[in-house]
C-alpha cells in the first residue's frame, strides 16, 4: 500500500500538531455503534483515538508515521493514568498554571525511557504553553494570535466572539465588526499557500489542494462564526485567545474522563502507515482516516480506498475529512459502499473544528 507519497515528502521527526484540530463529537457519531468492535484510527496528537474508546470497542488500533505524534497519545495516556481531570486541563494548556513543569512528570510516569525523554526535552515550552501548544501547528497560531490579530482587533473585540447571541446577531457582529478590511488583508497574508506552507502545515501538504487556502478560510470562518455558536467552539477559543474557555474538546471533558481512563488497555499502538493495520489480515468495523487522502494523488488514494475496504468488516464504516482536496469513494468501488448523507449533513452542521470543506461518512456494504 503507497501511504509512502506523503512520508517521502514531508517531516515527520518533530509534533505538527499538539491537539487534534478535528471534532471528536461528530466522529465519534459518524462511526455509530462500535461496542466490541475493532477500531483502527491515524493517530495525529491521540485526542480522536481516545475518544473513540467511548464507543465501548474491543480494541483501538492506532497508527501514524510520525512517532513525535505517537509520543502524544503516549502522554495522554499517562495523564489520564496519572493526573486528576483539572491536573489534565493544565498540563494540556487548556487553563492556566504554574505547575506544568511537575504535572508533566508526573504524567510521565510509567511510561517507556522513549517517551520519557522526548517530552523532558520539552520541558520549558510545555511549562509556557502546555502540552497541547507545542506543535508547530499550535505555534503557527501562537504567532497570528500574538503579533498579529492585535494589530487588526482589540482584546475588547477579541472577547466579544465568545459572547452567545442569536444566528442574526452573530452574522451583524462579523459582518459589521469583524469582518474588517484589515481582517481580510492578515487573511489573505497569513493563510496564503506559501505561509501555510512555511508555517504551519508542511508544504508537501499542499500538492493536491485545489483553490486558495486564504478563501477556503475565510468561507469556514463564516461557518464557525454564524452558523455555529462562538461560545462553544472550543477550536476558536484557542487560536483567538490561547487556551480553552467553557467549551472544550470532547476528550478533554470531564464527564468522559474515567470512561476513557478505564479502557486505557484498549489502545494498540503500531507505529507506520495503514498497512500496520491492514498487512495483518484483521477487519475493522470503523476507521478514523482524519484528512490522509487530502496528502494523496487521486491514483494512490483510489489504491489506499481499495486496501482499505479489504480490511473492513461489513458494514464498516470510513469517516474522514477533506479540507481542500475533494476525496469521496472512487468510481471503481462506489458499488461496495454507500455514502450516509443524512449523517454528514447533520454532522457537518454541528462541526466545530471549521478549518474542514467536506466530512464525509461512508459505509461497506459487502
Amino acid at each position: 500500500m503507497q501511504t509512502s507519497e506523503i512520508e517521502a515528502k514531508a517531516a515527520f521527526d518533530h509534533i505538527r500538531y499538539a491537539q487534534l484540530w478535528e471534532d471528536a463529537d461528530v466522529l465519534t457519531q459518524g462511526l455509530g455503534d462500535c461496542a466490541g468492535g475493532t477500531l483502527v484510527s491515524i493517530c495525529s496528537a491521540g485526542d480522536n483515538a481516545l475518544a473513540m474508546l467511548t464507543l465501548d470497542p474491543k480494541k483501538v488500533v492506532v497508527v501514524d508515521l510520525s512517532l513525535a505524534q505517537i509520543a502524544c497519545l503516549n502522554l495522554r495516556i499517562g495523564a489520564f493514568r496519572n493526573l486528576s481531570h483539572p491536573e489534565f486541563l493544565e498540563l494540556m494548556g487548556a487553563r492556566p498554571s504554574s505547575q506544568r513543569a511537575s504535572l508533566l512528570a508526573k504524567a510521565l510516569t510509567g511510561l517507556d525511557d522513549e517517551t520519557r525523554a522526548f517530552w523532558d526535552a520539552l520541558t520549558p515550552e510545555v511549562e509556557q504553553h502546555g502540552a497541547g501548544g507545542v506543535g508547530k501547528f499550535e505555534h503557527y497560531f501562537r504567532i497570528f494570535r500574538t503579533r498579529l490579530l492585535p494589530l487588526v482587533h482589540s482584546q475588547k473585540t477579541i472577547d466579544a466572539i465568545f459572547v452567545s447571541r442569536p444566528k442574526a446577531d452573530r452574522q451583524v457582529f462579523l459582518d459589521k465588526r469583524f469582518n474588517t478590511w484589515r481582517w481580510r488583508l492578515l487573511l489573505n497574508a497569513f493563510f496564503s499557500r506559501f505561509v501555510m506552507g512555511r508555517m504551519g502545515r508542511d508544504k508537501a501538504f499542499f500538492d493536491h489542494v485545489e483553490g486558495s487556502p486564504a478563501q477556503h478560510v475565510a468561507r469556514r470562518i463564516r461557518h464557525a462564526a454564524v452558523d455555529c455558536d462562538p461560545a462553544e467552539n472550543p477550536y476558536l477559543h484557542w487560536i483567538l485567545k490561547g487556551t480553552h474557555g467553557a467549551a472544550l474538546p470532547m476528550t478533554w471533558r470531564e464527564e468522559h474522563f474515567e470512561t476513557i481512563k478505564a479502557r486505557l488497555d484498549r489502545i494498540d499502538i503500531r507505529p507506520g502507515s495503514l498497512e500496520a493495520f491492514i498487512s495483518t489480515g484483521e477487519k475493522a468495523d470503523g476507521f478514523n482516516l482524519s484528512d490522509i487522502f487530502e496528502y494523496m494523488s487521486p491514483e494512490v488514494f483510489t489504491q489506499v480506498y481499495g486496501s482499505i475496504l479489504s480490511a473492513s468488516a461489513p458494514n464498516a464504516r470510513l469517516v474522514y475529512w477533506n479540507m481542500m482536496a475533494p476525496r469521496r469513494v472512487p468510481a471503481c468501488y462506489a458499488s461496495r459502499v454507500k455514502t450516509l448523507g443524512d449523517i454528514e449533513d447533520r454532522l457537518k452542521a454541528e462541526d466545530k473544528a471549521f478549518f474542514y470543506s467536506d466530512f464525509v461518512v461512508e459505509e461497506v456494504i459487502d
